[in-house]
């Protein structure tokens, strides 16, 4: 990460945005082709894999369960990523290398002034929310997955009362509705802030209207961002804890009937109620779902913090930016290595056009 230093826009009127000066070492010929190899590698990653993931579950029972329906939920939110956010900055990086005009919604070209209104639309009024609304649907379905496992840990034989399809779709819609409300929250709450293509995280970004060269007073409400994100994975993490303890103490007392330590009445006794292998290792599995996107997440709320504050560092926010769109690839990944049940729905999947049905066989 580069040094921290704050910049100010050239202009000397209000309504102007933070604008840090591009470098050669960042918006270079060879630096550019780079980004955009990695951006067409990335969004190709991203919907063929999320496309695998949706046709894997599409076609099986499973996707016809709750959880199935918040794995379908998450790779939609990761889909939209690859499709509209990323072909995006490929775009307009292509449009910076071939003509010598950046395009009207780049970095401190058109920016609206707070006295004359927002301003004519331009894409990013739509990239930028897509992209803020999926990241908040993907950290609010693996909330919902987290809590749908832990009750079936918790409560097995409730599992199917308290977990129905209907709650969960109307969960699903909720978290989709509430996730694309809190992204245009900035917009919505205040008039000092604009959307457009950032030259450091190459991607469209809010950014705050500067008032003489100074943050406007409530640049703060960016902070509703990382707030809401790690609260979900704070709640996140306490209800994976309570199910993992949960399992723990399962697999102890188990390991000691097994041995012989426990008596058998002793050990059925006390845990009447056993959560199924499947459902040990999916809490296992959306576990993991939640360190890799607490991971990828974690840069990116050290640069919304700097952010506020008035801060930029160009180098970190494209490396933070990048590694969050990442992980909307990462999800295959995980399910592949496992989940038993998607790596069967794969090799049907691939092996379908191979099998034939042999009639003369009994």
């Amino acid at each position: 990460m580069e040094t921290a230093n704050q910049t100010t826009s050239e202009s000397q009127g209000a309504g102007q945005t933070l604008a840090p000066l591009c470098t050669a070492h960042c918006c270079g010929l060879l630096n550019q082709t780079l980004a955009v190899m990695f951006m067409v590698s990335l969004a190709f990653a991203i919907v063929v894999g999320n496309v695998v993931t949706l046709t894997v579950f599409m076609q099986t029972r499973h996707s016809r369960t709750p959880q199935g329906y918040l794995k379908v939920s998450l790779a939609l939110a990761d889909m939209m990523v690859g499709v509209l956010v990323v072909p995006f900055s490929v775009y307009t990086e292509i449009s910076l290398m071939v003509t010598s005009t950046p395009p009207v919604w780049y970095q401190g070209i058109s920016t609206p002034s707070l006295e004359g209104g927002s301003g004519p639309w331009q894409p990013c009024m739509l990239i930028g929310p897509v992209f803020a609304g999926c990241t908040f649907v993907s950290i609010s379905t693996i909330f919902l997955m987290t809590v749908e496992r832990s009750v079936a840990i918790l409560r097995p034989l409730h599992k199917d009362t308290l977990v129905t399809r209907h709650r969960t779709l109307f969960l699903i819609v909720l978290s989709w509705a509430g996730s694309f409300l809190l992204a245009m929250a900035p917009l919505m709450l205040s008039s000092s802030f604009t959307l457009e293509y950032n030259e450091c995280s190459r991607m469209c970004n809010y950014a705050p209207l500067l008032i003489r060269h100074q943050l406007p007073p409530d640049a703060n409400i960016l902070l509703l961002f990382p707030a809401f994100d790690f609260s979900l994975l704070g709640g996140t993490l306490a209800v994976n804890i309570l199910s993992f303890t949960s399992i723990r103490r399962y697999s102890r007392k188990r390991k000691l009937l097994s041995e012989g330590s426990l008596g058998t009445d002793a050990g059925v006794g006390s845990c009447p109620h056993r959560p199924s292998f499947s459902d040990i290792k999916a809490a296992k599995t959306i576990g993991i779902l939640t360190f890799a996107f607490t991971a990828s997440f974690s840069p990116i709320a050290v640069f919304v913090l700097g952010n506020v504050v008035g801060y930029t560092w160009c180098n970190f926010s494209f490396f933070a930016f990048w590694i969050l769109t990442s992980n909307s690839c990462c999800n295959v990944i995980i399910y592949s290595v496992r989940d038993h049940r998607f790596r069967k729905g794969l090799t049907l999947l691939f092996q379908r056009d191979r099998a034939q049905p042999h009639p003369d066989k009994s």
